[in-house]
């Protein structure tokens, strides 16, 4: 399936992370200008319709020190609401949805809307998790309470109820169709979860990558997401990329993919087809230098739709 029509979805979410600033990172791609041009701009030159469908409303906590385990539980509840609703509408319209983050915790109500939207029509789609982190901690495995830490173990199935079942059902993926790529920095409990969920086959960590190489590991992760019947989405983190490349995050690691192995992996996944949805997310300007993160991330978009060098 070609991409013809994009809807654009802002989701301003930082608070289920540690360090504030990845809320800012919507806009920052939305309205920065590279070459000369928006990110609309350059998308509509890829011939694709672009709709901005604005931010989903974001529920912000009423103070900093987030409460409970996992933390500001009850804001991330009511702001995911909200992110499903507006994803519903860009995919009931038929637009391929570009989410825009945000901290990786949204990944939980945009997942969890795309999921159910292929489940109503008989199907079930898989994922690729680009990140240098796990994302799979539960509650009782998470040393920070951070809800960035949490989305893959939720969207699997196991974690906090409400957010486990979110949209009435769990889990929202298959583990058969899940792959990660980029893995550096695991915390204990994301190994035993790992481990205990057999997923060690779907991890391809920059070890793996530094004996393989990147476009073997992406060559496989395509393989596991697209044995799912109704194609896959994308969720990219841009701490999956070396700080040298892409200082503008969190929760930098150092050792991570360059640059050039970034926009491979996009180009591999569009050359491919079958994505159903890209999201990037914990891009931070006020950790940027000389707004290079911001830029990156805006070029990854264009390469997931299909850009190429010639």
């Amino acid at each position: 399936m070609s991409i013809s029509n994009v809807g654009i979805l802002g989701v301003p979410l930082g608070f289920g992370a540690g360090q504030t600033g990845s809320e800012l990172g919507v806009n920052a791609m939305r309205l920065t200008r590279f070459r000369g041009l928006s990110l609309a701009e350059h998308i509509r030159n890829l011939g694709i319709e672009v709709n901005d469908h604005g931010d989903a409303t974001i529920v912000q906590p009423d103070s900093s020190d987030g409460g409970g385990h996992p933390k500001h539980l009850a804001e991330m509840l009511a702001s995911s609401e909200n992110i499903i609703a507006k994803l519903n509408d860009i995919l009931d319209a038929g637009e391929f949805p570009i989410i825009l983050g945000g901290d990786h915790a949204i990944a939980i109500p945009t997942f969890s809307a795309i999921a159910n939207h292929y489940k109503q029509q008989g199907t079930e789609i898989g994922l690729i998790w680009f990140d240098a982190h796990a994302d799979i901690n539960t509650p009782e495995t998470s040393p920070s309470g951070n809800i960035h830490g949490m989305p893959l173990a939720t969207i699997l199935g196991h974690g906090n109820d409400e957010l486990v079942n979110m949209c009435g059902y769990s889990p929202k993926l298959n583990p058969k169709y899940i792959a990660h790529l980029g893995a550096r920095d695991i915390d204990p409990g994301e190994r035993a979860n790992i481990e205990r969920l057999g997923l060690r086959p779907n991890f391809f960590t920059m070890s793996d990558i530094d004996k393989r190489g990147m476009a073997a590991c992406v060559q496989d992760a395509i393989d596991i997401a697209s044995q799912a019947p109704g194609g896959y989405a994308v969720t990219f983190d841009v701490d999956g990329i070396d700080p040298r490349f892409a200082p503008g995050s969190g929760t930098l690691v150092r050792g991570g993919a360059t640059y050039r192995e970034a926009h491979l992996t996009l180009e591999m996944i569009a050359a491919h087809g079958g994505m159903r949805s890209f999201e990037i997310v914990e891009v931070n300007p006020l950790l940027d230098q000389s707004n290079i993160t911001v830029e990156l991330a805006c070029e990854l978009i264009l390469s997931a739709l299909g850009k190429t060098i010639l």
